[in-house]
């Protein structure tokens, strides 16, 4: 079964004008319950928190296999309610992922997976020239997403490296120039997503994501740049992607170790978003749920690569953990990761999963509330500990010495962090930095 959630915002200049697009939208959809071919379940939820980070309405649907949601995609019907609602839906976002039953925990693996709704994504976006972004190593890849977009495809760009360089980006809008692209696609990790939010902030060319690992990066209005060793953030409404098509299979040929790493980036997001200065309870139960949906599915990557169920679990907490970074500030972990990112050139999930549960010792005295709910999600009696425990299973480096990072350049990244104030629990003093990264260097 595969499981179809889409989030939209509704235009509308006042709360009328968007209520009667909402009753629209979701009568328009209503219509096609008995009308689509393998749809098992559809039904829309409009949204009650009013938040203002928050999607308007969501569909959730339900089909008996990726065929039949292709199929959907042309279908006379569902082509009706896109004519009949025309503009009337904006900023939207999408999950889609397969759900394996408990005892073929192999299933769907060797069939092919939603990214083959890229297509139609392209035509619902109405774009006809894409650029497909790739690191070096995923170009294969890139090629097959080109194969899948047909004559839709203008080429690629396989350059995408750590940390957005930008010099990069500058060398990918030439290839945009060249080839004169509307659109792009980045199929990867964060670094070929970085790529592609650089290009459209530059742009404000529409971002098509496919996700290989479980960064997050694809679900938020957050770039980071590096020029001249030092690694700058933003955020702005052309960096947020479009549309992000969730696929476990591109996430099976991801070796253990990287998966690893990939995830404890993602736990990072939630940890931090759960004592945000602007959290709030409903990312506060985000962040728990993706913290525990990750910690639970990673043993079970790690015993089999191939469990395309845990691997599907891992994807899910990822995109919620993801989320909870797009809706809140981050504090001093996310900062530090960057400034070590940036002054050294380390690896960037490498650094995460390194630095997370010293910035947590850190900010210790004043998040209890936080560290209770990463227990709990964790099932451990201490989040520190449970965390330290479960990179040693995972065998990831305990070390920033580990990972290419010189002992002399601490000075430096102290320097740095503490140059621009940011928000944080616990206030960022220099000799206290100090003595955390030197711990993180040592793996003490």
């Amino acid at each position: 079964m595969i499981k179809h959630i889409v989030m939209w915002n509704v235009k509308g200049d006042t709360p009328d004008e968007r209520a009667q697009a909402i009753g629209r939208l979701k009568s328009a959809f209503e219509s096609l319950i008995g009308r689509i071919p393998g749809l098992l379940h559809l039904e829309i939820g409009v949204d009650s928190s009013r938040v203002d980070y928050a999607c308007d309405v969501v569909l959730y649907s339900e089909f008996d296999s990726h065929e039949s949601l292709t199929q959907y995609a042309t279908h006379a019907e569902h082509l009706r309610v896109k004519n009949e609602l025309g503009d009337m839906r904006i900023a939207r976002h999408q999950v889609d992922y397969r759900v394996v039953s408990a005892d073929r925990a192999d299933a769907g693996v060797d069939v092919p997976g939603t990214r083959t709704t890229l297509a139609a994504e392209a035509d619902r976006l109405g774009l006809q020239r894409l650029l497909v972004l790739s690191t070096p190593e995923q170009s294969a890849l890139a090629d097959e997403v080109c194969r899948l977009l047909g004559k839709k495809a203008a080429g690629t760009f396989n350059g995408a490296i750590m940390h957005t360089p930008v010099d990069v980006t500058e060398r990918a809008l030439e290839v945009v120039n060249v080839h004169g692209v509307d659109g792009i696609v980045a199929v990867g990790g964060g670094s070929t997503t970085g790529l592609g939010k650089a290009i459209a902030l530059r742009t404000d060319l529409p971002q098509m994501v496919l996700p290989t690992t479980y960064a997050g990066s694809e679900m938020t209005p957050i770039l980071g740049e590096t020029q001249d060793g030092r690694k700058v953030t933003q955020r702005g409404a052309k960096i947020q992607p479009e549309v992000v098509i969730y696929d476990v299979d591109l996430t099976l040929s991801l070796p253990p170790a990287i998966s690893a790493l990939s995830a404890f980036n993602a736990i990072a997001h939630a940890a931090e978003a759960l004592y945000a200065p602007d959290g709030n309870p409903i990312v506060a139960l985000m962040a728990e749920e993706g913290v525990r949906a990750i910690t639970d599915a990673l043993p079970r990557v790690m015993r089999a690569p191939n469990d395309a169920d845990a691997r599907g679990s891992l994807l899910y907490g990822a995109w919620l953990c993801a989320c909870c970074l797009g809706a809140t500030t981050m504090g001093l972990h996310h900062k530090l990761c960057h400034t070590l990112g940036g002054l050294f050139d380390l690896p960037h999930a490498q650094t995460h999963a390194i630095v997370l549960p010293y910035a947590l010792a850190y900010n210790a005295p004043r998040i209890p509330d936080a560290l209770e709910r990463l227990a709990r999600a964790m099932k451990a009696e201490n989040a520190i500990e449970a965390i330290f425990t479960l990179e040693r299973e995972c065998a990831i480096p305990l070390a920033l010495r580990d990972i290419g990072m010189p002992e002399p350049g601490i000075a430096a990244a102290v320097e740095q962090a503490v140059a621009n104030p940011y928000a944080n629990p616990v206030a960022v003093e220099a000799d206290a930095l100090g003595e955390l990264l030197t711990r993180a260097w040592h793996g003490q």
